[in-house]
């Protein structure tokens, strides 16, 4: 319980300050994206100041033997950098340069019941669901040691 009541209060203050810095303004994310024409930089402020409070909390934190609700810390290991990774991203900036949301404003602004952001999160779900079936598909076609090998030779680490 107190996790789940600790991720909602995270997920309200988080939401709170989109709202607060206007990032759920899909035309204020355009306008950063836009660097030929009325570029607006307000976004790449809202980014350094959230990237400065992580690097002194995410060390601060680390320094605790666990985190407050769970045994371990959940730090991911992976380093590689494969082809679902680049297309993963490559969409997600499609469709945050395209909707002028990502997933989290998306989330906020669909609680205003307007209809872009809830076309947008609509997408979303549309897009992870076809993913997980394409996926799924591809990966049944291959068998599993030849895929993981393939995985691991076109893969380059991370600098």
């Amino acid at each position: 319980m107190k996790l789940l009541l600790t991720s909602g209060l995270a997920g309200l203050v988080f939401g709170a300050g989109l709202l607060l810095s206007g990032m759920t303004d899909a035309n204020k994310v355009i306008g950063f994206l836009d660097m030929g024409g009325a570029w607006d930089p307000s976004l790449a402020f809202v980014m350094a100041g959230a990237i400065g409070v992580h690097m002194v909390l995410y060390r601060l934190i680390l320094r605790r033997p666990s985190p407050l609700f769970a045994s371990h810390f959940g730090i991911p290991t992976r380093t590689l950098i494969d082809h679902r990774l680049v297309m993963g991203a490559a969409l997600f900036g499609v469709g945050w340069g395209l909707g002028g949301y990502c997933p989290g404003p998306g989330i906020v602004s669909a609680t205003s019941g307007t209809a872009a952001p809830l076309v947008f999160m609509g997408t979303l779900v549309v897009g992870m669901w076809l993913f997980k079936v394409v996926d799924r598909t591809l990966r049944s076609r291959e068998p599993s040691a030849r895929s993981d090998d393939r995985r691991r030779s076109s893969a380059r680490p991370v600098a």
